[in-house]
């Protein structure tokens, strides 16, 4: 990596002078110092990429500075340097953040193979940091409190954000977003709230298509004791759970016609009646909704009511699947490697050129989702320093896609179809309804519709 500072700190000048004029010759920008306070001082004004480190030093152990340097310059890597490197020192030099440990006497190409694998870790370091500025997406506060991160360099993502950042601004509006399955319906919703002025208050997501038709009036709107048979008690629904805070309903699509009624006049009143009760609770919830329906259809078929449709999206947010923004790939396929890489503690290994254009033009069915779960795949199976095209096997690689049957068959060519997708995803139903865009248990309904045995893989 060319131009990458290094800052090698040892006590002894001959040793420093030596790696300094065979590194530069590799074209790395090289400094020097031979005490930890003029280490420090160079630290604080170059920020290196690579600190080469003795153990032995005057006035501070090597360990101390390497815990001191971890902590105030965590995107500093070190390796460390000693003649005294028994293993308990090289555990512990390991365990406060070393990315290597060289003991002398060494070879100086034994430390260029080192500054050399450490700085394929470096960049990809600063890929990802570039991505992400680049990309100005969320704010590293609100990341860490929604546990998830939006990255992408694309125009298309950088709009969704912005449309979410100022719906966020106005505590009250209701949003709806639309999207594939796995495109991050829930984290642009997630973002929505801890960036709104209610994001000290609940944020309650709720899988509409989740609830048993029965059991739905009570657990969005509550009962009271002795309201039906299983009611031994009084029970709060999601409105007043939530109420001051966010109600995220996803699935809003697959909600039964007959609640979609009273999830309305809850809306616009702001009020709410618990099953078995004639008494008026008032809730104050932002609702924000999902789907990966197409809802204007579904009021078409009488299957969607058109005014909670317009309750329910004052805003609407499209996010685009991952095939309509290539340009993401790379940036989400770095963030990904790095992630599953550290939580798995392992080198983060490079990425070949050849594994980023085959997933450019590759068409992504499952989307973000899916090109996460691929990469762990990969790092649990990896072997050797760099992923490549082989170490990501697509669905449908080097297989002709099966047809339809000729005789027009809706219900045959269905069920064909969710015999196949079944088959691709190893009879993983909710893989499978990802593939085929239905919601799981629109999946099972069918499954049941058309008698596919599941149990024992006979279709």
């Amino acid at each position: 990596m060319d131009n990458l500072k290094i800052l090698i700190l040892d006590d002894e000048v001959r040793i420093t002078e030596k790696l300094k004029y065979h590194l530069e010759k590799r074209n790395f920008n090289v400094s020097t110092a031979n005490t930890p306070n003029e280490g420090f001082e160079m630290l604080e004004k170059q920020r290196p990429g690579i600190l080469i480190l003795d153990i032995m030093l005057p006035g501070m152990n090597g360990l101390d500075v390497l815990e001191k340097v971890k902590a105030e310059y965590p995107n500093t890597e070190v390796i460390m340097i000693s003649g005294y490197g028994d293993m308990d020192m090289v555990i512990e030099a390991m365990r406060k953040g070393a990315s290597d440990f060289i003991r002398k006497p060494f070879q100086v190409m034994d430390i260029q193979v080192a500054v050399e694998r450490t700085s394929k870790f470096v960049e990809l370091q600063n890929k990802l940091e570039k991505a992400e500025n680049h990309g100005s997406l969320v704010s590293k506060e609100l990341e860490g409190i929604i546990e998830k991160d939006l990255i992408g360099e694309s125009d298309a993502i950088k709009r969704v954000l912005k449309i979410a950042l100022k719906a966020a601004n106005d505590k009250d509006v209701n949003v709806l977003v639309t999207g594939e399955n796995g495109t991050g319906k829930e984290i642009i919703s997630r973002i929505i709230h801890y960036g709104s002025p209610r994001n000290e208050q609940v944020f309650a997501p709720v899988n509409s298509s989740a609830i048993p038709s029965t059991l739905l009036e009570s657990e969005f709107f509550g009962h009271v004791k002795g309201a039906f048979t299983d009611a031994r008690e009084d029970k709060k629904g999601y409105f007043e759970l939530a109420n001051n805070g966010t109600l995220f309903l996803d699935e809003i699509a697959d909600m039964p016609f007959s609640l979609q009624a009273k999830l309305l006049r809850a809306i616009e009143e702001n009020k709410i009646k618990k099953v078995g009760s004639n008494k008026e609770i008032p809730v104050n919830v932002r609702i924000i909704s999902a789907t990966n329906k197409n809802i204007e259809k579904l009021i078409e078929e009488e299957k969607f009511r058109i005014d909670l449709y317009h309750r329910i999206n004052t805003i609407e947010i499209n996010i685009p699947p991952l095939r309509e923004r290539p340009e993401d790939i790379e940036p989400l396929l770095i963030h990904f490697v790095q992630s599953f890489a550290r939580k798995k503690k392992m080198e983060v290994p490079g990425i070949s050129n050849g594994l980023i254009k085959k997933l450019q033009t590759y068409h992504f069915p499952g989307n973000v989702r899916e090109l996460r779960n691929m990469v762990e795949r990969a790092l649990i199976l990896f072997e050797g320093d760099e992923l490549l095209a082989e170490d990501f096997p697509l669905k449908g690689e080097g297989k002709k896609q099966p047809l339809v049957n000729e005789n027009l068959s809706l219900d045959q060519n269905e069920k064909s179809l969710i015999i196949e997708a079944l088959k691709r995803c190893a009879f993983n139903q909710t893989q499978a309804a990802e593939l085929l865009h239905i919601s799981r248990d629109a999946l099972k309904r069918k499954i049941k519709k058309y008698e596919i045995l599941i149990d024992k893989q006979i279709v």
